[in-house]
């Protein structure tokens, strides 16, 4: 085991939710405000954004699809540093940290370098997204399963290993993180295995936030849907007949 760190104070890995500042919580907030550095991600909000402490050290590491601002381990290690100077450093990211947020592999860098560090969960896009757009991922009459998935791993390197067989026929409900680009993959995967080209797929882009946007087709017409209108991620992908609820509760 490494050596702890001689650290003057703490790190904090705060889901910043989706996007939308009410869903923050109340522990996440109190960080922001007290909080010496904010390494922040690309997707959290601007909204999330404007709650930190004015007088903290701001630092984006944010990730996006080709254009990386930190290396990971870059991330890690720029945490090591601060923490040794600074009271409260808080590493924040989007959604929650350990729902294909690397948030485990950060905390795991951490501890092993003798870093105090504490997660504060956060509401993750797959739950928040679809419920602002109306769509209930259960419904006793419709979908008594639900599995989370992420559609895209490192860049230029998606899993294979994914076993969309096993996910179609042993949940109701599928949500795909990160998965309009890998689209056309996994829709060929899913109707390979047996899923009906009309089961309904919506994709929400920027969930819970004001410029909230959706679109909503099958299995069979999404794609094409989404090569006319242009649609781009981040977005959430729901599969399956609870997308239909969405016509009656989005008011």
């Amino acid at each position: 085991m490494n050596q702890p760190q001689h650290c003057l104070g703490k790190v904090y890995l705060v889901g910043a939710g989706p996007g939308d500042p009410g869903l923050l919580t109340i522990k996440g907030k109190t960080l922001l405000e007290f909080a010496d550095v904010v390494i922040y991600d690309a997707l959290v909000s601007p909204q999330i954004l404007d709650l930190i402490n004015p007088r903290s050290e701001k630092i984006h590491a944010g990730k996006r699809r080709g254009r990386h601002s930190l290396l990971q381990e870059e991330t890690t290690q720029l945490l090591i540093e601060k923490v040794q100077t600074h009271g409260v450093v808080v590493r924040l990211k989007g959604g929650d940290p350990f729902i294909f947020g690397r948030g485990g592999e950060e905390m795991e860098d951490l501890i092993q370098a003798g870093v105090p560090v504490e997660v504060v969960p956060g509401i993750t896009s797959g739950i928040a997204a679809p419920a602002y757009a109306g769509i209930p991922l259960t419904h006793r009459d419709h979908s008594s399963s639900v599995t989370f998935v992420t559609g895209h791993e490192t860049a230029g390197k998606y899993r294979p290993s994914v076993n969309w067989e096993a996910l179609s026929k042993g949940s109701e409900t599928i949500v795909i993180y990160m998965g309009v680009h890998n689209l056309p993959y996994i829709i060929q995967q899913l109707t390979q295995a047996g899923q009906s080209p009309e089961t309904p797929v919506a994709l929400i882009r920027w969930g819970t936030r004001p410029d909230q946007e959706e679109l909503i087709g099958t299995l069979e017409t999404i794609v094409q849907k989404v090569e006319e209108t242009g649609f781009e991620a981040p977005a959430i992908a729901v599969i399956g007949s609870v997308v239909n609820f969405k016509s009656r509760l989005n008011l």
